[in-house]
């Protein structure tokens, strides 16, 4: 088996947790560690014995050796080095979200049009949870009957402190707004996977708590419309005195399933005599365990999700989440700040066809 030569630019929060799930991956060595403040970056190096340290990514970038990297770094810096990634011929999996504006997206797609042989995905890795694997299964095969609703909420706590503790936090240039673009992306991302992706959407946004701490908003709502004519909510708030829930629920003509904090909630069937054993289904399925280099609400979907990266790249084939299917929760996020913005429904780019149900 070919060894592939890894490198991880940025490693504050998130870097660890790719460095984790790499070296769980088989037939992986990691090269380089890469991030602006030195001391981060070594201090990572050390815990997984990689043996060069950068402060520029450029220099992971110019060595011939790295076949891949992952980009962990603060949002706006995604494009300008995924960019400059793939330009340089290496395969790239950037974590979420792929960029803070629609021109950075495009930039990066133009970019992977121009190089078809790069490998690029996009992170979200709850859908590699077995649970959510099964839910999508259960309304590919009809059992909840026609897609009516859907809908996500997240209800979470983040400090002023937790703001001001990071530069780039909570502003439009750098983070590209807050809950939405950050805690409540991957819920938008899985209730579009689940709804089968979104072709408008209506929303507002609000700073109610956070004052002076952020530019951006800490509280919204919206509403969508689905590809497939079904109608949903999202609601988001990291304004709450929960420190971390959420909820998805998925409703049709013949059935309804609810989860929160990856735990069923509810099966409802109009077969009642089917429901016992779906719920049973669903509840025998245990999603892999967080990585205890993590927080315990990334789940341990990393672990699948970096390990399909890497076959993909060893089979020389489009990952399970590629870019262009990863851009898809961003542009619903961005839709809601134009819809905010302009007070009016605002049609979205045209979604993955992968993403169908």
């Amino acid at each position: 088996m070919q060894t592939l030569k890894a490198g991880i630019i940025g490693c504050g929060v998130i870097g660890p947790v790719h460095a984790e799930s790499l070296r769980k991956a088989e037939g992986v060595e990691l090269l380089w560690a890469c991030d602006l403040v030195e001391e981060k970056a070594r201090k990572m190096a050390e815990m997984y014995r990689i043996p060069n340290v950068a402060t520029d990514f450029k220099k992971v970038l110019a060595d011939r050796n790295v076949d891949f990297v992952t980009v962990c770094t603060d949002h706006a810096s995604h494009v300008p080095i995924t960019v400059a990634a793939i330009k340089k011929g290496k395969h790239v999996l950037c974590e979420k979200a792929l960029a803070v504006s629609t021109k950075g997206l495009n930039s990066m797609m133009a970019a992977h049009a121009k190089r078809p042989d790069v490998i690029f995905g996009g992170v979200f890795q709850h859908r590699f949870d077995t649970l959510q694997l099964r839910i999508r299964e259960l309304i590919k095969q009809g059992v909840l009957g026609r897609i009516l609703t859907g809908a996500m909420q997240i209800r979470c706590l983040r400090t002023d402190e937790y703001y001001l503790g990071d530069a780039w936090r909570g502003t439009w240039e750098q983070e590209g707004g807050a809950v939405l673009i950050n805690q409540a992306i991957h819920y938008i991302d899985n209730l579009a996977w689940l709804m089968g992706g979104a072709e408008a959407v209506c929303g507002t946004y609000a700073n109610l708590t956070h004052g002076d701490s952020i530019d951006t908003e800490d509280t919204a709502t919206a509403a969508l419309r689905f590809k497939n004519g079904a109608l949903g909510i999202i609601e988001a708030t990291a304004s709450s005195h929960i420190k971390w829930e959420f909820t998805v629920g998925i409703h049709g003509t013949l059935g309804s399933v609810e989860v929160r904090n990856d735990k069923v909630m509810k099966v409802d069937l109009a077969d009642s005599s089917k429901e016992a054993e779906i719920q049973s289904d669903l509840e025998r399925c245990q999603n892999a365990p967080p990585l205890k280099i993590g927080k315990q609400y990334y789940g341990g979907g990393h672990v699948a999700q970096l390990a399909d990266f890497v076959q993909a790249v060893r089979e020389n084939r489009q990952p399970t989440i590629t870019a262009f299917s990863a851009r898809h929760a961003v542009d619903i996020v961005l839709g809601i700040y134009e819809s905010s913005r302009k007070g009016k429904w605002i049609t979205l780019p045209p979604a993955d066809p992968s993403l169908a149900v």
